[in-house]
């Protein structure tokens, strides 16, 4: 039996315009909150006190090494049991996405400052700079230049883990897409259109990436 193509019940703007706006809404704003989390966490793993060092580690260590997905659902089904508190979809899904954009941040904020060489911080110190100047004006401008690709690679990750919102009901472009099918019984059409939309976002951000590597070996 010879399928036919029929694109006319999916490409309805409404619901699409609407879930994209929740997918770049979600990983615009994850991507910045984790940032600012995991440069403070990354700050405080440089700390030479255990005490301040271990616990932060533990939650990056953690985050990094357990799905996201398990983290979304845990979020949005176990904390309310722990708290007592109920908690939305939404927030779930933004609190998981935030906490695990800041642990890889964090780990890469961590990884350029401990990658400037050693003759650095020794000329900074011989100027007789303290440790907050000595990180403003000669560390962190040129570990900011080697922290740029991997964090716009993370980024562009982000935006790919912004399709686990779904499992929790947000209505993203998964979500829409799951609803289409659901309404259409097209799923070719459906799953191969937001594709292409996901294509038309991402591709542009990995050739960027890309290109700042490249920059940042030369």
């Amino acid at each position: 039996m010879r399928y036919h193509l029929d694109f006319s019940g999916v490409l309805q703007p409404y619901p699409w315009l609407s879930a994209l706006t929740i997918t770049l809404t979600y990983a615009v704003g994850t991507i910045l909150c984790g940032f600012v989390v995991g440069a403070g966490a990354g700050v405080l793993m440089l700390s030479r006190r255990r005490s301040v060092r271990v616990p932060v580690q533990a939650y990056v260590q953690f985050f990094r090494c357990t799905p996201l997905l398990v983290q979304m659902v845990w979020f949005y089904y176990a904390l309310p049991i722990l708290t007592g508190f109920s908690i939305s979809a939404w927030i779930a899904a933004g609190l998981g996405l935030t906490l695990y954009m800041g642990a890889f941040c964090a780990e890469i904020f961590r990884a350029g400052v401990i990658s400037i060489e050693r003759g650095q911080w020794d000329a900074a110190r011989a100027l007789g700079l303290t440790h907050l100047r000595m990180m403003q004006l000669v560390i962190l401008p040129q570990a900011a230049r080697r922290m740029v690709p991997p964090i716009v690679s993370q980024s562009v990750l982000q935006l790919k883990n912004t399709s686990l919102l779904y499992v929790v009901a947000v209505p993203d472009l998964m979500y829409t897409s799951y609803e289409i099918t659901a309404a259409t019984y097209r799923p070719l059409e459906v799953y191969t259109f937001v594709s292409l939309i996901y294509f038309a976002i991402l591709y542009p951000m990995t050739r960027f990436s890309k290109r700042l590597e490249l920059q940042a070996h030369q």
